[in-house]
Parts: structure tokens; C-alpha cells; sequence
């Protein structure tokens, strides 16, 4: 009995400091809950990833669920960006297959703006964003290097949604 006695004073002690305005609930104004994301710009040397990291960008929106999507002219919000540069690397070999080149590492960098459409205000300026993963090149470079474009655009979708998230409204 004293053992519960005790856990119930700790219990209620712990909650005493805890906050009590937390909430899970978006901190996204309702009126402002509606998004935009026009094709990414591709500048980089890969065909192909603007449109790629559009649609991820847009996935992850409705994955996320805060958005409504939107076309341009009704979204409140806007999503800019620019895939400014694509690079893979030598990043492994095996002595199994003769030193040849099995790992790659692809890296993508891209700018993102976030506009407030309803008044102009600029929520997020030209942000960096820098994904990159890891892909076997062994057998058919280009065609690995195209899947792994997938798994780049999933990184970059997930870090920008989560900085729109995180804006101070």
C-alpha cells in the first residue's frame, strides 16, 4: 500500500511540472492550410528530378496531412524550388569484383522558398536542402542512379514539409 501511495505522490509531482499548452494541433493557421508546389526547377545534371521531387514534395504534403493541395492561384502558401546540383561519387569497391566501383554516393542539393501567397510575406528565403544516399553502380549506372533519384526526393520531401511545419505563422 505505501508503494502506491508513494508512485501516486511522484506521479502527481511529475505532472505538477509538466506544460499545459501543449496541444497536437497544427500550429498552421486555418486559413493559410492550403498549398501550392509548382514543378521544382531542375539546374542539376539528372533528367528528370525536378518533377521527381515535385511529386515527393506533394506526397509528403498529404502524407503529413496539415495541406489541402492547391493549385497556384487558391493555395495560400506556395512552395518554390530549385534542384541546384546532383553529384555521385565513388564511395566503395570489393576485391570480389575486382576493385571495379559497386558503391556510389549521390548527393542532391536544392533551394526552396516558401511564400505566403494571402500577403506576400516570404516564410522561407532560398533554404538549402541537402540529401544523399547510397547505390550499387555495378551493373546498370544509370538505371541505379534513377532509383536512387526516388529515395533522394523521399529525404528532400521529408525535410522541407517538416521546416513549412515549423514556421512561425
Amino acid at each position: 500500500m505505501k508503494k502506491v501511495a508513494l508512485a501516486a505522490i511522484v506521479s502527481v509531482l511529475a505532472l505538477a511540472g509538466c506544460r499545459t499548452d501543449y496541444s497536437w494541433r497544427s500550429q498552421v493557421p486555418a486559413d493559410l492550410r492550403t498549398v501550392a508546389v509548382p514543378n521544382f526547377r531542375n539546374e542539376s545534371d539528372m533528367t528528370e528530378l525536378g518533377p521527381v521531387v515535385t511529386q515527393q514534395v506533394l506526397r509528403e504534403f498529404q502524407r503529413e496531412g496539415t495541406f489541402k493541395i492547391a493549385n497556384v492561384d487558391d493555395a495560400a502558401v506556395e512552395v518554390q524550388g530549385v534542384i541546384k546540383d546532383s553529384d555521385s561519387s565513388f564511395s566503395g569497391g570489393s576485391r570480389k569484383t575486382g576493385m571495379r566501383v559497386s558503391d556510389y554516393r549521390y548527393k542532391v542539393k536544392a533551394e526552396v522558398s516558401v511564400i505566403d501567397r494571402k500577403s506576400g510575406r516570404v516564410l522561407v528565403d532560398n533554404r538549402v536542402y541537402v540529401a544523399e544516399t547510397i547505390f550499387a553502380g555495378s551493373i546498370d549506372f544509370p538505371t541505379a542512379k534513377r532509383n536512387a533519384s526516388g529515395r533522394i526526393a523521399e529525404d528532400l520531401a521529408r525535410q522541407i514539409v517538416d521546416d513549412v511545419l515549423a514556421v512561425q505563422w
